[in-house]
């Protein structure tokens, strides 16, 4: 029997990863990645080719995104601005890590393209509970933004959007990766630098709180 076409926005993060092994079990799969400035825009692009070569993966797409920069508003673009350390809280404010409305930008590149190509799923690796409080990441955003696509597309398209990571925190998410035996030395989280991980981002202590949590080693490299 066929398999659908999957789309899986992939970052090159960890739970990006995680969600790309989860829509390589049932699905043919097809990879999106978007540059849009980002500080470490060349090693995320390098996690994103990595993970597709492990998965053999020939549909692949990489859309730049570059008005993102322009549009600025986040620490991820704008150097001027800083990143935070530590652990976000929650109920806390929207870190400065948050690129407004990105989310939006990806799913409209990726419906768009599996319109195309004749995708059934998005996946996103999108995680609510446990993340970082992006307003683009709640379940009711994907749940809306599916019902744009169909409102927006041919009246034959039927893409509906999964989020198999939304309600993990990061410790399930390592332990649903180990798993899936997911690529996790492939990827690359860290929002400031491109060699070593810094270790000290919100992004790189939410991932190692996980692997600690979940009694794992974190395979990548991080400074000192």
């Amino acid at each position: 029997m066929a398999r659908d076409l999957a789309i899986v926005l992939v970052s090159g993060g960890l739970d990006s990863a995680v969600c790309l092994a989860d829509a390589a079990r049932g699905h043919d799969v097809a990879v999106l990645h978007l540059n849009y400035g980002q500080r470490t825009e060349a090693r995320e692009l390098a996690a994103f080719g990595d993970l597709a070569d492990h998965y053999g993966i020939e549909r692949r797409l990489v859309a730049d995104v570059g008005h993102l920069r322009e549009i600025g508003g986040t620490s991820l673009v704008d150097a001027s601005l800083p990143v935070e350390t530590g652990l976000p809280r929650q109920g806390g404010p929207v870190p400065s890590t948050y690129v407004p409305f990105r989310n939006a930008h990806i799913l409209a590149v990726g419906a768009s393209w599996a319109e195309v190509i004749g995708a059934r799923w998005l996946y996103i690796g999108a995680v609510q509970e446990d993340g970082s409080g992006y307003p683009d990441c709640r379940r009711e955003f994907f749940e809306i933004f599916e019902a744009a696509i169909a409102a927006g597309t041919r009246p034959e398209t039927n893409i509906g959007i999964r989020t198999p990571l939304i309600g993990l925190d990061k410790a399930a998410i390592v332990r649903r990766g180990l798993e899936l035996e997911a690529p996790l030395h492939l990827t690359w989280s860290c929002y400031t630098e491109q060699e070593e991980a810094c270790g000290r981002c919100e992004s790189c202590r939410l991932r190692l709180r996980g692997f600690a949590a979940a009694g794992m080693e974190d395979p990548i490299t991080y400074r000192g």
